[in-house]
């Protein structure tokens, strides 16, 4: 397997930029993930290091050789495609062993090959079955068998779970990631979808408009977000966002909201101007003695747990909280918020401030 380097990718179309200088490395072995909402560049990089699209500037490094220029058979990776892209007029078998006998490999080692990823992949009795009449589950489980066949550098995937139902897809997404792990691939994968991206990658690129928002392991981008994009982006519900006219000094702990004081992790660089104040529904506490006040305006019930919607001062905040805590309509609560836990965005530059708890991750971004 391989590391991978991007550095400053960029793709236009004609006058249209879709790639903005991206700059990111997939170390060896990794489960990668490329995220962000549709139109936002991933699939076109994800191309571009497939040597399927040609970059119009940048680098792209596969175990440490430049590649930019190459197509993609002189590249020694593998593409899973959401549509599975199989040979409709051959079994399972022959699909499979399609990569090995365009190579010249012997049918003796070939036969071996394909029996082991049958085996590897639970589908040893399907092999001499015709792939049309196949569900989407064993359709997806062929395609891979014959990127894993024949051993690349890496194994690229675009959305290769987005046909299945909802419930099968988790369950392919666990299989797949349980695949990777045994194989020890480096894999990138593409997906819109932020609880795919959480629950499968070891690191993630969040996308948006072209450009990267911010990369690391999942739950750095969860709890300290580097823009106001990615905390919308990322969580369900996502971050509460509350925007107001003030000031941060570098070094602060605290900053006044609504004329309370809400504590935070100490800012290494300051603001002042339109600010917003992000933190999680988990971090938001229903607390009488809190000046900062909300009116109930919904309640979600999940089981062991609920939504609130409060409507403060500045905005909605959401509050997840024990479902046996009785909150009804109407009623106003003060709201306490986890000083561990709070970030703070410049909402001119979209940008967080950089904190004690999340400068390392942010520099990242």
């Amino acid at each position: 397997m391989a590391q991978i380097r991007i550095e400053n990718l960029r793709k236009d179309f004609g006058d249209f930029n879709a790639v903005k200088s991206s700059t990111f490395t997939i170390e060896d072995g990794e489960f990668f993930m490329l995220l962000g909402p549709s139109g936002c560049g991933k699939t076109t990089t994800l191309r571009m290091m497939a040597g399927l699209e040609l970059p119009t500037s940048g680098e792209i490094y596969i175990d440490g050789e430049e590649v930019g220029g190459r197509r993609a058979s002189e590249r020694d990776i593998a593409f899973v495609f959401q549509m599975f892209a199989l040979y409709p007029h051959m079994n399972v078998r022959r699909n499979i062993a399609y990569p090995l006998r365009s190579q010249g490999v012997s049918r003796t080692e070939t036969k071996r090959k394909v029996e082991e990823i049958a085996r590897l992949l639970g589908i040893e009795d399907i092999l001499d079955t015709p792939v049309g009449g196949l569900s989407g589950g064993d359709r997806q489980r062929v395609a891979l068998g014959r990127a894993i066949v024949r051993e690349p550098k890496a194994f690229f995937m675009d959305e290769p779970l987005g046909a299945l139902d909802a419930e099968f897809r988790e369950h392919m997404a666990e299989e797949l990631r349980a695949l990777h792990d045994r194989m020890g691939a480096t894999t990138v994968y593409v997906t819109h979808d932020q609880l795919e991206a959480m629950q499968m990658g070891d690191k993630i690129v969040v996308m948006n408009h072209g450009v990267v928002e911010q990369f690391g392991v999942p739950q750095d981008l969860y709890d300290w977000p580097a823009s106001l994009f990615v905390a919308g982006f990322l969580g369900s519900p996502p971050m509460n966002v509350l925007q107001f006219d003030g000031a941060v000094s570098e070094g602060a702990g605290a900053l006044e909201l609504g004329g309370t004081s809400v504590t935070m992790p100490v800012t290494r660089e300051g603001a002042r101007g339109r600010l917003a104040l992000g933190v999680r529904p988990e971090h938001v506490h229903l607390d009488s003695d809190s000046g900062y006040r909300g009116r109930v305006i919904a309640t979600e019930y999940l089981g062991t747990t609920q939504i609130v919607t409060l409507a403060a001062e500045h905005g909605e905040v959401k509050a997840r909280i024990p479902s046996d805590i009785r909150v009804a309509e109407g009623e106003t609560a003060g709201l306490r918020f986890d000083a561990r836990k709070v970030s703070v965005f410049d909402v001119e530059t979209s940008r967080a401030l950089r904190s004690a708890g999340n400068e390392e991750v942010l520099n990242h971004g």
